[in-house]
């Protein structure tokens, strides 16, 4: 994959789901720090990612620390969004997005099991528990294709493959 996504009438929405990078163990939850790995990790992924964003694109994050953290390695602006939080559902994740209607591109930093569930839920129907590695990406594109929608798997990205 190389460059920016071009927009065409076939595609009508990206979705790029961004698991927070690795974190300090301890409690409460939602204050848990990135490890000095996981700033390594998110500072990896958010190079490869930044590159191929469209200028127009939201990036929508758990209010968790860890993810707050993560995205703010993207240096672009970011809203929180309480239903992406640690207890999210992969349904709700969705309909928080607005997939596929909102169109564009929406990157949402997040957590698992939700975002394992997503993907699972977008490829095959069912919120099965697919991992999600931590600070890894998972791209996805909701496009029309020969009359019919379709769902396709872009990327798959984890920060030691970078």
């Amino acid at each position: 994959m190389a460059g920016k996504p071009t927009a065409s009438a076939e595609t009508t929405m990206d979705l790029i789901l961004w698991r927070h990078a690795e974190a300090e163990d301890g409690s409460p939850d939602a204050k848990r720090k990135l490890t000095a790995r996981g700033r390594k990790q998110a500072k990896q992924i958010a190079r490869w990612l930044k590159q191929r964003l469209p200028a127009d694109a939201r990036i929508l994050v758990s209010p968790a620390l860890r993810a707050v953290q993560t995205a703010e390695a993207l240096e672009l602006p970011c809203e929180e969004i309480a239903k992406l939080g640690t207890g999210a559902s992969a349904s709700s994740l969705l309909g928080a997005v607005g997939w596929p209607q909102a169109g564009g591109t929406v990157v949402v930093v997040g957590h698992q099991p939700t975002l394992g569930r997503a993907a699972a839920l977008l490829l095959t129907g069912d919120a099965a528990d697919w991992s999600v590695r931590k600070g890894a990406l998972w791209w996805f594109t909701r496009r029309m294709r020969n009359g019919s929608e379709e769902t396709v798997l872009r990327a798959v990205i984890a920060p030691d493959l970078l």
